[in-house]
């Protein structure tokens, strides 16, 4: 039988030869020494949107593309190297085909709160809230359905109150939760759109609280950085980045009342702002293992480290928490 032109053994060789360059620059890229510390884990799962710190627990808290909640244990007198495990603490059941995505561990009231979203068709948006002790859920919030336009919750926040901020990274806006799992409000600006329409692909996304009373959140694609005043009536306002730039910037977290980190690509930037948050300047990078795409900081012993999404190997599947080391 003779072989069509797109099956003939020449095209066949040059497939294998196209697609071997970029899979042997994966592997050189896995198999190069890290430059900082790494907790490796093995999971059930290819993707893991966000990381935490328990510090009271001794854990790293994961969000699984999946649906659901899981926790990789780190004991005291854990052997730099030695791979980790992750359990399963929370499985979305009644969530089916929606993923769990950014969250925030809430200790003044002992909780979790973490998004939920339809991520393909972007036609269901949630915020759950769950004990950290018993992991019994205590609201589900649905923010947005079948009926709505499209939307896509993505991060959290939470202020002094116990009230709740949800990131809509398809529509950038902000869905306003109460303590008791309420829907209050949402807050949008014109300022969260930008001009051009490649900017808004990818919109609203990480966000923190401010001990001051106020909110800083990321517009990815554009790179753009937002003061929201909750105390002046959802007052919005552009940081005026004076010096680096923060496109693709992903999820945040607050070093202390002037720093702040940027996950995202590249891997972590370190932000600085020395007038309550009215300008800003990216005054430290860091680059770490890129293949694996950086989505999130926390804090563990005074050091930021980094969740990256992608899990590499297989049949086990592994993951990385990369510490990031700030240089100018």
């Amino acid at each position: 039988m003779a072989f069509c032109r797109c099956c003939s053994p020449r095209l066949l060789f040059l497939f294998f030869i196209l697609s071997a360059v970029p899979l042997a620059y994966l592997i050189s890229l896995e198999l190069a020494a890290p430059t900082t510390h790494v907790y490796h884990y093995h999971a059930a799962g290819w993707f893991r949107e966000c990381a935490k710190w328990d510090d009271l627990n001794r854990r790293f808290l994961v969000s699984f593309m999946s649906g659901g909640i899981g926790q990789i244990p780190v004991p005291v007198d854990h052997t730099p190297g030695a791979v980790l495990e992750e359990s399963t603490l929370v499985k979305h059941v009644d969530l089916a085909n929606n993923a769990s995505l950014g969250f925030i561990i809430d200790r003044p009231r002992n909780r979790l709160l973490v998004t939920t979203a339809d991520v393909m068709g972007n036609r269901y948006s949630a915020l759950a809230a769950y004990d950290l002790s018993s992991w019994d859920r205590l609201f589900l919030t649905q923010l947005s359905g079948p009926s709505d336009l499209k939307a896509m919750s993505d991060d959290v926040a939470v202020d002094s109150e116990g009230n709740a901020y949800v990131t809509d990274c398809a529509g950038s806006f902000i869905w306003k939760v109460g303590v008791d799992g309420k829907f209050l409000s949402t807050i949008k600006s014109p300022l969260f759109t930008p001009k051009e329409w490649y900017k808004a692909i990818v919109g609203l996304n990480g966000i923190v609280y401010h001990p001051d009373g106020y909110l800083i959140v990321i517009h990815t694609f554009s790179g753009n950085l937002f003061k929201i005043d909750i105390s002046k009536g959802d007052e919005v306002k552009q940081i005026k980045i004076v010096e680096g730039s923060l496109k693709f910037g992903d999820g945040l977290e607050l070093l202390s009342p002037t720093q702040l980190v940027v996950a995202g690509n590249p891997s972590g930037r370190l932000v600085e702002s020395t007038d309550g948050w009215e300008t800003a300047s990216v005054v430290g990078k860091f680059s770490g293992p890129k293949h694996r795409l950086a989505t999130a900081a926390t804090v563990k012993d005074g050091k930021v480290y980094l969740n990256h999404m992608v899990a590499m190997g297989y049949p086990k599947k592994k993951h990385v928490i990369v510490e990031a080391v700030f240089t100018a």
